[in-house]
């Protein structure tokens, strides 16, 4: 079966065709990141305007790529939540109009579930169950995937996501949006040690994470270094960082796989680029005994592709949407905007 898929919650535009949830028969993405990078971030506004811009174009990019016909095309699967409302809006409503217009089924997808069902594209043996690692620039969380439909938030961050707290270090460090890969980039010129930053736990919640205590101290080390004419060693603070980030996650994904019974784990989301997360993951697991996988670099991000995976998933178990679905700008990754039923 072949779904046609968009995503656009963020800054990306993206339009895929996959088959069987497995097989990408084309994924064709517009990125917008050159042009917030002006801004140091995303504008809601102007990505909203880009996505109306270049979705139809893209669309049929991704058919004439997967060189396939409109008649082909099974099903329509659409971002629905979570991200800027204003971009999933176009997505979701030009998914909507192009599932009405060839008669097919409308497909709703939860974008972290889409993240985790990256993964199903590059490892041919994944099956669920397995705990999932979701960490993005607008989410962190701990995911007990039950089936490729049934999910149990275990943990989740309290304010910022990780991903946010990347850009925004490597914003006040000089450097550009986004800010994940130029992070990693100069952390790989030091080891660290340097700089103690905070570590945050959640009083009777072990699984929750909170990084906004570190994201306000690195704000207030840069900034305390240009107000005193101090040095900054901005290579140890960007590992520094990175090591905070990492003593945050790892334990907590370590003790979410012990409490769920979990020996295979999945890293999804932007920030599971980042390779001090992809090592220390990999270390941690390779000395459990835990089965890892990790996207390859490609998936990490956001695209179409993946929401046609987790779309077919979700097609098999039922899931349909008629014309009044609406988008979300924050969903429980366990709540379905739609009732399960086998048709």
């Amino acid at each position: 079966m072949k779904i046609l898929a968009f995503e656009s919650s963020c800054d990306e535009t993206a339009v895929a065709v996959v088959e069987n949830g497995r097989s990408v028969l084309s994924d064709a993405i517009l990125s917008q990141a050159d042009m917030h990078a002006l801004y140091g971030g995303v504008v809601p506004e102007i990505a909203s305007r880009r996505h109306v811009e270049a979705i139809a174009a893209l669309t049929e990019q991704a058919l004439r790529d997967a060189g396939v016909t409109r008649e082909q095309i099974g099903a329509v699967a659409a971002t629905y939540a979570p991200g800027l409302i204003g971009a999933v809006l176009v997505g979701l409503n030009f998914a909507k109009s192009v599932a009405y217009a060839l008669r097919v089924p409308l497909i709703p997808v939860h974008h972290i579930r889409g993240h985790i069902a990256a993964n199903y594209l590059a490892f041919p043996e994944l099956e669920p169950p397995f705990l999932a690692l979701c960490m993005s620039g607008g989410n962190t969380l701990l995911v007990d995937v039950k089936t490729y439909t049934d999910f149990a938030l275990l943990g989740a961050t309290r304010d910022d996501a990780a991903g946010e707290c990347f850009d925004k270090a490597a914003r006040v460090l000089g450097m550009p949006y986004p800010g994940g890969k130029p992070m990693d980039d100069l952390a790989q010129q030091s080891e660290g040690g340097v700089y103690d930053l905070p570590r945050a736990s959640v009083e009777g919640h072990e699984l929750d994470m909170s990084f906004s205590g570190l994201k306000t101290a690195v704000v207030n080390l840069a900034h305390n270094a240009e107000q005193t004419g101090r040095p900054l060693d901005r290579a140890a603070l960007a590992r520094d960082f990175t090591q905070a980030v990492i003593d945050e996650l790892v334990p907590r994904t370590m003790r979410a796989a012990e409490l769920s019974g979990r020996s295979t784990i999945v890293a999804a989301g932007g920030v599971a680029a980042n390779s001090f997360i992809r090592a220390a993951l990999q270390s941690e697991c390779d000395r459990r005994g835990y089965r890892l996988y990790l996207p390859p670099l490609r998936l990490c991000g956001d695209n179409g592709a993946m929401i046609g995976a987790q779309g077919y998933y979700e097609y098999l178990a039922g899931a349909r949407a008629d014309m009044s679905l609406n988008a979300y700008a924050t969903r429980d990754i366990d709540d379905p905007i739609c009732t399960y039923s086998k048709q």
